[in-house]
């Protein structure tokens, strides 16, 4: 039976002092849970909190309160040098920059994530041409990141993050800096990749990338908002009800300003 693959529990994030009158109050006793194979999207609106929770579980940020567990594991009470090993090891990370380093080829890059996991020579080459060719971006390898598209290096970026074979892969507006055709295909990369098995959490403002979701989770003013689940809508019928959902919660936050 597939569990619980991320458990967040009672969060709650406190910037600039404990609890004076400067102090801000980013996540408010947020709890949710993400069961292996799940695909869910983070919405809200600017200010919401919705970043700020995304750096918490990814061990960016620290919690004031609360927990988070990933593949079972409280990472709140993880010292820095078992962070380290845990980040390395159980998440894979895709930005809405693809953070490719420049002097490295495609290939160099996703075998990269593979070396400093210290994975054997011997089976590095033959799984970063496997995963390139799943996603399509075979004719990529052997090329500098200054030499490819935009979307090309978010489906390499994408490889990198899911060639150690993480529990959680967390994806940060990774639409956001492309065109509607290169986010197609990086979106398309997204559902190849969550039915070979990956478990994926993405923050996104944008309704027509979280209608590849299963489940979207929205947080207003550092709070759960409400859920939404796709179930057997098509992606259009989910789109239409994350564009009525995001319509009502924006106008709740324009209303109480």
């Amino acid at each position: 039976m597939p569990g619980h693959v991320l458990e967040v529990e009672n969060v709650s994030k406190r910037y600039g002092g404990a609890r004076g009158e400067n102090a801000t109050l980013a996540l408010d006793g947020v709890s949710f849970f993400v069961d292996q194979g799940e695909f869910v999207g983070i919405m809200g609106p600017s200010g919401s909190g919705k970043s700020t929770l995304l750096n918490c579980i990814s061990t960016i940020d620290t919690l004031t309160e609360g927990a988070i567990r990933i593949a079972g594991r409280d990472i709140t009470l993880l010292r820095s040098k078992e962070l380290a090993k845990f980040r390395r090891d159980e998440l894979g990370f895709v930005f809405q920059d693809s953070n490719l380093l420049d002097t490295l080829t495609v290939r160099e890059n996703i075998a990269l994530a593979l070396t400093i996991q210290r994975a054997s020579s011997r089976e590095i080459p033959g799984r970063v041409e496997d995963m390139a060719q799943r996603l399509g971006i075979s004719e990529t390898l052997d090329k500098y990141p200054y030499q490819i598209s935009g979307g090309q290096k978010q489906r390499a970026a994408a490889a990198r993050a899911v060639i150690t074979r993480p529990s959680l892969v967390l994806a940060d507006e990774p639409t956001g800096a492309l065109d509607s055709k290169s986010s197609g295909q990086l979106l398309e990369t997204f559902e190849l990749l969550n039915r070979m098995g990956s478990t994926i959490v993405m923050v996104t403002h944008d309704a027509f990338t979280a209608s590849w979701c299963h489940r979207i989770i929205f947080i207003k003013d550092g709070r759960l908002w409400g859920q939404l689940r796709r179930q057997d809508d098509t992606r259009e019928q989910f789109f239409s009800r994350i564009v009525a959902a995001t319509t009502r919660l924006g106008g709740e936050v324009r209303n109480a300003g």
